[in-house]
């Protein structure tokens, strides 16, 4: 019964100002940007960020899983996104799936992502001098 007389209240209050519906609208509006911005937006960067990486697996690659295995990628199967590794002396193969990849530990292995804005100071400076525009004189 209560909260019947605050739903009434509140729908009556809502008509005398109409300016409190749309500030108040807005604020939502507000926290949902500010949510995405924070939550949202840097959690897909980084899933992306990790597909890429369990993408780029190869054949010989030293991996890490997220069970804290340690071993040498021996096959890859895309048809049923699995990997095959060989851990320890004993060279005992095990079988997960690529989700489970933590990280690839071959020194000469780096996995960059470029993004948009990469891409665009490459366009624009080849030489890495973004804030002069000089071009760099070599000696030959």
């Amino acid at each position: 019964m209560d909260f019947l007389f605050l739903a009434e209240a509140a729908s009556g209050q809502a008509e005398q100002n109409p300016m409190g519906t749309v500030i108040m609208l807005g604020f939502w509006v507000l926290v949902f940007v500010i949510l995405y911005f924070v939550m949202i937006r840097p959690q897909r960067k980084k899933q992306q960020e990790e597909d890429a990486l369990r993408n780029s697996v190869e054949v010989g690659d030293d991996i890490t899983t997220i069970g804290g295995i340690v071993g040498k990628v021996i096959a890859v199967r895309d048809d049923d996104e699995t990997i095959v590794i060989e851990t320890g002396s004993d060279k005992a193969r095990i079988r997960f799936k690529k989700w489970a990849i933590r990280s690839i530990d071959t020194p000469d292995k780096q996995v960059v992502v470029e993004t948009k804005k990469d891409k665009k100071k490459d366009k624009n400076d080849k030489n890495g001098n973004k804030e002069t525009g000089e071009v760099e004189e070599t000696e030959e």
